[in-house]
């Protein structure tokens, strides 16, 4: 397995990632693919690749993209402010649990702090099993309500 950046022509895989990355708690069902058709998914995906924050690794299995991390500015769930690129990250179900989804958030950091940004940000659900890995590569809560906390990690 190799991470890499996405191909311009691959980007249209960051929708299976999105779909992915919607935490369902234990006993819930599935919300139907559509979901990510609404504005407050869309624009995880919409035309990614303009802006200046735009940035994919995707984490690459013998020529098969198996995980994705990408960021974005973007007013979004873990948006703090106009500077800071939020995280979308999302590993196929069995790719996960196999220390891919770190490796793909360090390499994501370290591509962040060369590009000359401060900081990064998230939101996740407070049940979400990949809090403990957000907080094990840097991040912390800076803000959180009910359901979920905002993430900030300090470059």
């Amino acid at each position: 397995m190799i991470l890499r950046e996405i191909k311009e022509n691959e980007t249209e895989i960051l929708k299976d990632f999105l779909y992915e990355a919607i935490f369902i708690p234990e006993g819930m069902e599935l919300p139907p693919r559509e979901i990510i058709e609404r504005p407050e998914l869309k624009l995880y995906y919409d035309g990614f690749g303009i802006g200046e924050a735009d940035f994919c690794i995707v984490a690459d299995d013998e020529g098969k993209v198996i995980g994705a991390v990408w960021t974005r500015i973007m007013n979004d769930y873990g948006h703090v402010d106009e500077e800071t690129p939020s995280f979308a990250i999302s590993l196929y179900q069995e790719y996960r649990g196999q220390g891919i989804g770190t490796k793909l958030m360090k390499e994501m950091l370290y591509l962040l702090k060369e590009k000359g940004y401060k900081r990064a940000s998230l939101a996740v659900q407070k049940a979400n099993y990949a809090v403990k890995m957000y907080e094990n590569v840097g991040f912390k809560a800076v803000d959180e309500n009910d359901e979920e906390y905002i993430m900030v990690c300090e470059l």
